[in-house]
């Protein structure tokens, strides 16, 4: 199975460089992955390196605790699309969800939504936070915002991705949205489990290992 226009190849370490930001772009170029993902202060950079590929950039909101306002959020998915971000992964109010301040959380979703109309608009559940019964929830409330996917995890919080919670996500989105598993997916294997279990877009540090059909021990 082909795998590159699965990868978000990803670095969003504290500690990233500019150097870091080149080694990635330039591997994503490589393979042909679907996009870097790389924090706000890196979009300019990462457009630059990437011109003329087929790549695009996806950058994150919010991240990673979620609890900004959804005013701040609106603000910087505005900023990144300006600075050349393609695709918008936002952290869910995660607080609020547990909170069962439904209302929040959708309108929080909508703001983001309405700032990156036109943009793939990918929700991170943090689901290691979350019971089935509150993941269950916030995919409905990602899809009645009108979020094109509902992702898994950081990275930066006690787990990833895994077979459960992927599974569970896409069972409940069904054709509504779509699924992007990230935090732990590191090998071939790891990537063709969670595509089995319904996942449409992969998170990782590791695409090249991933593609290479190596084990990659670096944490995402």
């Amino acid at each position: 199975m082909l795998l590159n226009k699965y990868i978000d190849h990803t670095v969003l370490k504290a500690d990233a460089t500019a150097l870091d930001v080149e080694k990635i772009c330039k591997e994503a170029i490589a393979h042909d992955f679907a996009t870097v993902c790389v924090n706000p202060c890196r979009i300019a950079q990462a457009k630059t390196l990437l011109k003329g590929s087929n790549v695009g950039i996806t950058t994150v909101i919010g991240f990673p605790l979620g609890a900004s306002t959804s005013e701040t959020k609106a603000c910087e998915t505005t900023n990144a699309l300006k600075n050349g971000a393609t695709e918008i992964d936002m952290v869910l109010n995660v607080g609020a969800m547990k909170d069962q301040n439904y209302e929040l959380v959708l309108n929080d979703i909508k703001a983001v939504r309405q700032a990156s109309t036109g943009h793939v608009l990918k929700v991170i559940l943090e689901t290691c936070l979350l019971s089935d019964a509150e993941i269950i929830k916030a995919c409905q409330l990602s899809v009645e915002a009108g979020a094109d996917f509902v992702k898994t995890s950081t990275g930066f919080s006690t787990d990833g991705a895994n077979i459960h919670v992927v599974s569970l996500m896409k069972k409940t989105v069904g054709d509504a949205a779509k699924v992007k598993a990230s935090g732990g997916v590191r090998t071939y294997q790891d990537a063709i489990d969670m595509i089995k279990a319904g996942a449409d877009r992969l998170g990782t540090s590791g695409g090249v290992a991933i593609v290479n059909g190596q084990e990659n021990t670096e944490k995402y």
